[in-house]
C-alpha cells in the first residue's frame, strides 16, 4: 500500500473521543509528553494508548521523537485547520438557518 493511502485521514482520527481528550490533553500541556504521561490519564492500556497515538501520528496530528528508551509526543494543530474550515461552513449554515427560522416565526407573530 503507498504511503498516502496508509496515512489515516484527520477527520477519521479525531472521530474517536478518546484521540480527541488526547488532543486537548497535548494542547494544555503544550509540550512533549512521554507515552506514560499521557497513559495516565485514560483508563485504558498503555498498548492502546500507543495505537490511538499511532492513529494520531499518522493523520498527522501529533509528532513523535525518540528520547533514550522514551518516545515523546507533541501536537501539530496544523491538519485542524481543514477540519476547522468544514466545521465553519456548517456554523454558517445553521446561523443561516435560525435566521431564517427567527424571521419566519416573528412574522407570524406581528400578523
Amino acid at each position: 500500500m503507498p504511503a498516502a493511502e496508509a496515512r489515516h485521514d484527520v477527520f477519521q482520527a479525531v472521530a474517536d473521543s478518546t484521540r480527541r481528550s488526547m488532543l486537548t490533553l497535548l494542547a494544555e500541556t503544550d509540550k512533549e509528553l512521554p507515552i506514560s504521561r499521557i497513559a495516565e490519564h485514560f483508563p485504558i492500556s498503555r498498548t492502546a494508548v500507543n495505537k490511538h497515538l499511532h492513529v494520531l501520528t499518522d493523520a498527522g496530528l501529533v509528532s513523535n521523537r525518540k528520547v533514550g528508551r522514551e518516545t515523546r509526543y507533541r501536537l501539530q494543530p496544523d491538519p485542524l485547520r481543514d477540519l476547522h474550515r468544514w466545521l465553519a461552513y456548517f456554523d454558517r449554515y445553521w446561523d443561516n438557518k435560525l435566521i431564517a427560522l427567527k424571521a419566519f416565526v416573528e412574522e407570524d407573530d406581528s400578523e
